[in-house]
């Protein structure tokens, strides 16, 4: 199955060069536990620095190079230019969505890429867990196995993904935010289908 990023209802399987992230460098931003703090606000809801601030109790110009990192990185953009008094504006932050690279991309490239989307997930799976040592109430669901599937059973549990991700991916729906990452990979070489053993 192809890699896909996941966001408000949406599965992206396709990426051009002028649409894909620069998700080269996501473990790295990830890395600091501010930037994590930072990410989990915005997926409350779109910030500014100002905004941030007050969540993570700094001041905002200690968040702007953290910010630039993790925009560098591919992890938010910038949702809005917000007016402020004086002519003066502000950005105001939203986290991005995160493309997978190009089906022609090198076992190199997709290895870095699967890499930083893993130290993604992990951090995500820690944070879950300090919240739940300090109190915090998250669910944390966690299951790898392996199933036989046809390459008609295979599009049909394609079908259900996606249907599940338009069903809960509204971003206005009510609920708290959850990351959902599905790997389908096969372990063996399928046949070809004109060497498919005919019924």
């Amino acid at each position: 199955m192809k890699t896909s990023a996941m966001k408000g209802g949406s599965m992206s399987t396709q990426s051009s060069g002028a649409s894909t992230r620069r998700w080269h460098g996501v473990h790295k931003a990830l890395a600091d536990p501010l930037r994590i703090r930072l990410l989990e606000a915005l997926w409350e809801m779109p910030q500014s620095a100002r905004e941030l601030a007050d969540h993570v109790d700094l001041p905002a110009d200690r968040l702007y190079y953290h910010l630039n990192q993790l925009e560098r990185a591919g992890l938010i953009e910038i949702a809005e230019y917000r007016p402020l008094a004086r002519g003066k504006v502000e950005r105001v932050y939203t986290p991005a969505v995160t493309e997978p690279p190009a089906d022609a991309a090198n076992p190199e490239d997709m290895a870095e890429f699967l890499g930083s989307m893993l130290d993604a997930t992990r951090a995500d799976i820690n944070a879950a867990y300090r919240s739940k040592q300090t109190g915090g109430r998250r669910e944390i669901d966690l299951h790898r196995g392996a199933l036989r599937l046809t390459d008609e059973a295979l599009a049909e549990l394609r079908s259900h993904i996606e249907q599940l991700a338009t069903r809960f991916g509204d971003r206005d729906a009510p609920g708290v935010w959850t990351r959902v990452v599905i790997a389908v990979v096969d372990l063996q070489d399928r046949p070809s289908p004109d060497t498919a053993t005919p019924d």
